[in-house]
């Protein structure tokens, strides 16, 4: 397996302190430039973080929370540094909130009155490396060892390393720097789960890095220099660990060196006079002996820990990541599993209908009670062959496929592939198994989104979800606009689905506008899906079936066949012609489908013939009617299944405004689309 994969989820362990709200955990990413720190960041960042820049520069940062179990951290994203040493101008405000946060030392309160960023110092520092260019960050690795915080070492890139022949000995680089070391591929979600476990571990139990001391002949002049700021009121101006102070001192730090002379000019004179003995001490300045000394030392350290191999292997699990975790590549891999979901639904699911539901409803047809005792029974039976209709067909292979996808592993890349495209609608990469789902029933999908942690993001999503054509509104597209619209025109109304689906999820945001805390999403090692794990599985996501949709399902259908028994169809046309003939431009006698389109959207189908009179639709209906009437059903209410799944799930009053929702959306699509081709039509 690929030593950098993630291992599967975990219990949930409780601690006596648990990070949350205003007491979260502080956490900074630092790195320098091309080490993948912001890519770590948008990795696990909400769908909404803030962005700002540190006090009188133009560097920027971005900040959000992030949910890690039950406890939060606040991530901070900070500009790239090069070095902690020297550092001039906008750089060195970074190098000020590592040291301060938001406070302002002694010697710093004459500069601004605002602090370098408007929150504390951090609890925690992830120091991001480049693993194939693990020389060259070893040496700012040294230097964070001065800050006195603790640090947790992302070592990222692992896959460009071992590509690159580098061979990393992770338990000495962890033992040599005296801070964990955690391997990473920030662009495939692997180690990120490890990475923030272990950034809780060290702000439950800190542990600073290990002193990463000078060679002795600097050592020598170190301590020399401590004793001349051996002074509690130079400590408490500077507020800065003294270690760290001295070797800014030692190479002549000019911002240091500045405020020295400013609050101390008593103290400067001794700190030259030693730098004048070290010269002529030292067979070169002692400004470049420490340099010298600090790189020295950073390549002793990465000859130790590191070797190279001329013909590394490439294991089968590292090219299904290609595949399914590549920047680009894994959008292609992502499609063909929805090129999968797509045929599971109108090939397999299709063939699995006409062997079920189909042949059962054909044993009833020919009983046509004309007593209400007969209309009830038959009006039971219609409805449990709808519920096998769904279930059988439709639900269960739908399930099974992507329960064995998560199983597998596969789903959680896609997951993480899709995560920037769910983040533009406001919510997380997540959502994608339920939103698949919705390709076969949507009554699944929404139950599915129980699993997310966030209230909002489970109403939004779920809210959305109603939307995605399931396969039932998707058999009338086909049955009806494949014959009357053409290919084009198909692909045009599912095109017009994902457009909708988009502007939605963004003018929910602002109805939702808390901001969910980021998700960390484990990229768990692949697998072999195990029978029980799949039918304890798709049993979970079913079994709402038999205990909500059921009744409702046989009782709806006893109700709308009490009312054409009793000859209320009627009456139906009739109170619906506002919308049927005013809104939409249809024929009134298609309110009845409409209306027992709630029930289930396959019957719209069949009673469509039946209103009409006839097969050939488009002897009665223009081509504009026919996509007016196909958008209409495509985006109004999908079933009253779905129904009472929301009602369980998001509750009574999200519930009722998605009701509210898909039929305003439906008429304003419908509408939109009705105008704007008898527009084209009068043009042409």
């Amino acid at each position: 397996m690929n030593p950098i994969d993630s291992t599967n989820t975990q219990p949930i362990t409780l601690h006596d302190h648990v990070y949350r709200g205003e007491n979260r955990l502080r956490v900074a990413l630092v790195g320098q430039p091309n080490s993948g720190k912001s890519t770590i960041f948008h990795a696990v960042a909400s769908t909404s973080y803030r962005t700002g820049k540190l006090t009188g520069t133009h560097k920027p940062y971005a900040e959000c929370p992030v949910q890690i179990g039950v406890d939060e951290v606040h991530l901070v994203d900070l500009p790239d540094l090069y070095s902690l040493r020297g550092l001039q101008g906008d750089d060195l405000e970074a190098l000020k909130y590592l040291l301060w946060g938001e406070d302002r030392p002694l010697i710093s309160r004459h500069e601004r009155c605002e602090p370098p960023a408007p929150f504390s110092r951090p609890d925690v520092l992830v120091y991001v490396i480049d693993a194939s260019a693990l020389q060259q960050s070893l040496e700012l690795g040294l230097e964070l060892s001065e800050l006195g915080l603790p640090v947790v070492v992302a070592l990222n890139m692992m896959d460009e390393a071992h590509r690159k022949g580098v061979e990393i000995d992770i338990k000495l680089l962890s033992e040599k720097l005296g801070a964990p070391v955690i391997p990473t591929v920030a662009l495939k979600g692997h180690g990120l789960s490890d990475l923030f476990a272990q950034v809780l571990k060290s702000g439950r139990k800190p542990i600073c890095p290990l002193p990463q001391l000078a060679s002795p002949h600097i050592q020598q002049w170190g301590m020399k220099l401590q004793k001349l700021l051996d002074n509690p009121d130079i400590h408490d101006a500077f507020a800065m660990p003294s270690t760290m102070l001295t070797m800014n001192l030692l190479e002549e730090d000019a911002y240091f060196l500045a405020e020295l002379e400013s609050h101390f000019p008593d103290v400067l004179p001794a700190v030259l006079a030693l730098h004048e003995q070290a010269n002529k001490a030292l067979p070169r300045p002692l400004i470049e002996e420490v340099k010298a000394d600090r790189h020295h030392r950073a390549i002793s350290m990465f000859e130790a820990v590191a070797h190279l191999v001329h013909k590394p292997k490439i294991s089968w699990e590292d090219r299904l990541d290609m595949l399914f975790l590549h920047p680009r590549w894994g959008l292609v891999g992502s499609i063909a599993v929805f090129a999968a979901v797509l045929f599971m639904v109108f090939e397999v699911s299709t063939a699995l209908d006409a062997m079920s539901a189909a042949r059962l409803a054909d044993m009833v047809s020919g009983w046509q009670p004309d007593h209400v005792s007969g209309v009830v029974g038959r009006a039971v039976v219609d409805g449990l062959i709808g519920l096998i209709g769904i279930v059988v067909p439709y639900m269960l292979p739908l399930v099974l496929m992507l329960v064995g996808l998560e199983e597998s592993g596969i789903m959680h890349r896609i997951a993480f592939v899709v995560d920037r495209f769910f983040h533009a609608i406001g919510l997380h990469g997540k959502v994608a198994v339920p939103f698949l789902l919705g390709l076969g029933c949507n009554v699944p999908a929404i139950a599915a989104t129980k699993t997310l942690s966030s209230g909002r993001d489970r109403v939004v999503s779920s809210l959305l979800i109603t939307f995605v054509p399931c396969s039932a509104r998707s058999a009338i597209v086909l049955a009806l606009g494949a014959k009357y619209l053409g290919a084009v025109g198909v692909l045009l109304l599912f095109m017009l689905s994902l457009l909708v689906i988009a502007v939605l999820g963004r003018l929910l945001s602002h109805r939702y506008p808390e901001i969910s805390p980021g998700l960390i999403q484990e990229i768990p090692p692949y697998a072999w899906p195990r029978m029980r794990a799949l039918m304890r599985s798709t049993w979970m996501r079913t079994r709402d079936i038999l205990t909500i949709v059921t009744p409702l399902l046989v009782g709806g259908s006893v109700l709308l066949a009490l009312l054409q028994y009793y000859g209320a169809d009627q009456v139906i046309n009739a109170a619906l012609a506002p919308i049927t003939v005013w809104a939409l431009g249809l024929p009134v006698v298609l309110g009845v489908p409409i209306l027992f389109g709630v029930l289930r959207k396959e019957l719209s189908l069949v009673m469509i013939y039946q209103a009409l009179g006839t097969f050939e639709v488009g002897q009665v209906l223009d081509t504009v009617q026919i996509s007016t009437f196909l958008v209409f059903l495509l985006f109004y209410i999908p079933c009253i299944s779905t129904f009472a799944v929301m009602l369980r799930v998001i509750g009574r009053k999200e519930a009722l405004f998605s009701i509210a929702l898909s039929i305003g959306v439906a008429l304003i699509v419908a509408l939109a689309v009705r105008f704007t081709m008898s527009g084209f039509e009068s043009l042409f």
